[in-house]
């Protein structure tokens, strides 16, 4: 497998997009919501948000040849990044591409002279929560989510360089 790492473009946006969506429907069904419909404010905000992040250069991408196959929105902070979202195209999902965006984010954070990369996911979702300690994660703290829109606890988890 040989993948690219690079800052995703403007005109990418809607192909991220699916890709986020396409990897993150099941565990959004999951937590009994889904993606907020086309037509909704939350949706036009949430869009609003993903442009002014792609705007300032937040979205990577992992490209297989032209396609992209894996995504990751990031918040950078202070001393530390932020791992908004990571997503891995369903076909390619179990390959090593999720695993691998996770070493390329680790580098550029690193090479940015950060001094952690934090994220939170489910307490449900196990297999996140392996993958993520198999990169050097720990569990800081359990909580519910700071968006409310479900009752899932979540794993609040940093990367200490």
């Amino acid at each position: 497998m040989v993948l690219t790492f690079r800052t995703a473009m403007l005109a990418e946006g809607e192909e991220v997009v699916r890709v986020i969506r396409a990897a993150f429907t099941p565990y959004l069904r999951a937590l009994g919501r889904d993606f907020p419909t086309d037509e909704s404010a939350e949706y036009a905000e949430e869009r609003e948000r993903f442009a002014a992040e792609l705007g300032r250069g937040e979205i990577y991408i992992a490209l297989d040849g032209e396609r992209i196959v894996g995504a990751v929105r990031t918040k950078p902070q202070a001393k530390d990044l932020y791992i908004h979202t990571i997503a891995v195209d369903p076909v390619r999902q179990g390959t090593g591409v999720g695993s691998w965006l996770l070493e390329q984010i680790d580098e550029m954070a690193r090479a940015r002279g950060l001094g952690s990369l934090s994220l939170e996911t489910a307490e449900m979702a196990m297999a996140n929560i392996r993958l993520y300690q198999r990169h050097g994660f720990e569990i800081v703290r359990h909580g519910p989510p700071d968006h409310g829109l479900d009752p899932h606890t979540r794993v609040y988890m940093v990367k200490t360089f």
